[in-house]
């Protein structure tokens, strides 16, 4: 039994070793699943070691100017475990996707107002991806007929904006786990697509995103 335990460590390691290769953007997407009840805390030492080993195998065979981009949650810790095993990867290319908060945001104003989503820009992520980011409206607009509008002016309404959209946005992970019993799937990977076009590709002029960053 040893020695098939080892055979499957080696594979692994191997497998690891081979996707790091020369790679120039790294998805991180592997790492414990949260669960009902759970917070993204609760999955942290679990992680660790999943992110020492890939943090290991990046360092070791990936391209020199690599970005990186971590999914898996606690994402912001995540991706801080791995630049302490990655050192030699950039600090400013190690970044953790908030980009699904961030578009969960414009979702929520777009329904509010009852416009396109993508009329509703530069929300802002402030913090981690977890239950005590803030999210901020206060430099946002929607496209109108007349123009670009500021959020609090078309929503009329500093209540809602000031309680329930912040709550909803920090909440709504835990919603998603509550209804279907399994995290976010589609709408994380459609934002990390997001993160990743527009920080290879840049924004439109006048227009900007979230994105988590380590220190």
């Amino acid at each position: 039994m040893p020695h098939f335990l080892f055979l499957k460590v080696l594979l692994l390691q191997l497998m690891l070793w081979r996707h790091a290769l020369g790679v120039n953007i790294a998805v991180m997407v592997g790492g414990f699943p949260r669960k009902e009840g759970m917070e993204r805390k609760d999955v942290m030492s679990k992680n660790v070691s999943i992110y020492k080993s890939q943090a290991s195998a990046l360092e070791k065979h990936a391209a020199a100017n690599c970005k990186v981009l971590v999914v898996a949650n606690p994402a912001n810790t995540n991706a801080l475990i791995l630049k302490e095993f990655a050192p030699s990867i950039p600090e400013k290319n190690i970044t953790c996707l908030t980009r699904l908060d961030h578009n969960r945001a414009l979702g929520q104003i777009s329904e509010r107002l009852n416009v396109q989503v993508s009329d509703v820009k530069n929300v802002i992520i402030w913090g981690n991806h977890s239950s005590t980011q803030y999210p901020d409206v206060n430099h946002a607009t929607v496209k109108t007929l007349a123009g670009e509008k500021p959020v609090r002016e078309l929503v009329k309404d500093d209540a809602w904006l000031n309680a329930e959209f912040i709550t909803t946005v920090q909440q709504r992970g835990a919603a998603i786990i509550k209804a279907r019993k399994l995290s976010s799937a589609l709408s994380a990977a459609s934002s990390a697509c997001d993160h990743i076009r527009d920080w290879v590709l840049g924004t439109p002029e006048g227009t900007w995103v979230s994105m988590g960053g380590v220190l």
